[in-house]
């Protein structure tokens, strides 16, 4: 048994492997951004949330929460028949895979969100570099490995080499965040295997806005600023963009923000292809075209009506990952409960209307039924580090709707119940 094995130790490692992190920001913001072309600033809040988040798992340790301990003595006269001693745990289910994202480099990657959650659950770590920033994922890998013990924590690279390594028989789980297409043929292999495993992937989400007719009277151009802000943040990179909004017709938008740098050249090829096509629809107009090259891209702004909208749902409800979204005008505010019903699943869907609205009510419960997270008169694209948060959504957002991937209930993704019965409790205290 290691410090690792122990959870008070492993809480320490925790936050040890934390303030490693944070000692080495001078460092690893300049080289993050050099590889990401991403800002100083927004770097440097994105390495304190890493590490807030180490922290706080660190904390959900030391609380005993992790494992989750239930026990019911012995009962003789247990109404369902005589009840032996059970002692139910939570113990690690074993190495994890973990597939770093592109966008964010340090809050979804070497040392991010799912190498916290399975660290914290207790079980040793293998992360897939992502080639966007590889000499960072280094370094963060290096600075990991001095904390933790041998045999923890280990760093791979390539794409082959995250293949063999979902197949090895050793990995109990995966977690990924990336795009639909490559996170959807992972979890075809994870499934393939002789002895299946869990395969906790974030994959793609639009995100909608719905906006009512009070709403928009009351507040139309600040709703409308807001989207463009919250749209065009990171230059769209983020998987909580709110890409189509849907607002009264006749509508009119001021996109005034500049482009700039996305985060590697595959993206941009992939942002550019994605905003021609969509832009290349018969049903869609083109508002703001915007610049897009081999590296960079402003923002476009493109529309289409609800009627169109909704027959051709499955071309026009499609993520461009960059600075690109689709307004969408209706005619009457049913319009809003008929595109919420057809929503594939979301990670987010966005309501603005006052809390008297008649259609709120029908709306939010609708959207319940397709969004992991429903906010109402804000904005999507914060994800808060917290108890409460739920980051998943019914497929294609994600490949596994009960969990989340952000938040305190991110670790329960590697933990597998146990119920011991007739254990010495000393035993099963032992565990967690």
């Amino acid at each position: 048994m290691t410090d690792f094995d122990i959870p008070a130790d492993r809480a320490a490692l925790l936050h040890a492997v934390a303030d490693a992190l944070d000692a080495a920001a001078d460092e690893l913001i300049p080289l993050a951004a050099e590889e990401t072309h991403l800002p100083h600033a927004r770097l440097t809040g994105e390495l304190a949330r890493t590490t807030f988040q180490l922290r706080l798992y660190a904390g959900e340790i030391a609380a005993g929460r992790v494992h989750d301990i239930r026990s019911d003595p012995a009962d003789p006269g247990w109404p369902s028949g005589p009840r032996p001693a059970l002692t139910r745990v939570r113990v690690p289910i074993g190495p994890v895979l973990i597939f770093a994202a592109s966008n964010f480099p340090f809050a979804f990657s070497v040392a991010g969100t799912d190498t916290a959650a399975a660290l914290a659950a207790g079980c040793p770590v293998v992360v897939k570099a992502h080639p966007g920033h590889p000499r960072l994922s280094r370094r963060v890998a290096a600075l990991v490995g001095e904390v933790l013990p041998d045999g923890v924590f280990e760093l791979i690279e390539g794409e082959q080499e995250g293949r063999d390594a979902l197949l090895d028989p050793r990995i109990k789980a995966a977690a990924f965040t990336g795009s639909l297409h490559g996170g959807r043929a992972l979890f075809d292999l994870a499934a393939s295997r002789p002895s299946p495993i869990p395969f906790y992937g974030e994959l793609g989400s639009v995100n909608p806005v719905f906006v009512t007719e009070a709403a928009f009277a009351a507040r139309g151009p600040e709703i409308l600023e807001g989207w463009v802000g919250s749209f065009t943040l990171g230059l769209g990179q983020f998987c909580t963009k709110p890409g189509v909004i849907l607002v009264p017709a006749g509508s009119s938008v001021d996109l005034g923000v500049a482009g700039g740098a996305l985060l590697n050249s595959r993206i941009a090829a992939g942002h550019r292809e994605a905003r021609a096509a969509l832009a290349a629809h018969p049903a869609v107009r083109v508002l703001v075209a915007g610049d897009a090259d081999d590296t960079s891209a402003s923002p476009a702004l493109l529309a289409t009506d609800v009627a169109s909208f909704l027959t051709h749902l499955d071309e026009l409800l499609v993520e461009v990952f960059g600075p690109t979204a689709l307004l969408v005008e209706y005619t009457g505010e049913q319009d809003l409960l008929a595109v919420a019903r057809r929503l594939p699943g979301q990670l987010t869907a966005t309501v603005h209307a006052p809390e008297d609205d008649p259609l709120l009510a029908p709306l939010l419960t609708e959207l319940a039924q397709h969004a992991g997270r429903v906010v109402l008169n804000g904005w999507p694209t914060g994800v808060a580090v917290s108890p409460a948060m739920h980051h998943g959504g019914p497929y294609p957002a994600t490949t596994a709707p009960l969990h989340t991937s952000v938040g305190t209930a991110a670790i329960d993704r590697f933990l597998r119940p146990v119920t011991f019965q007739n254990v010495p409790a000393s035993f099963v205290k032992g565990l967690a």
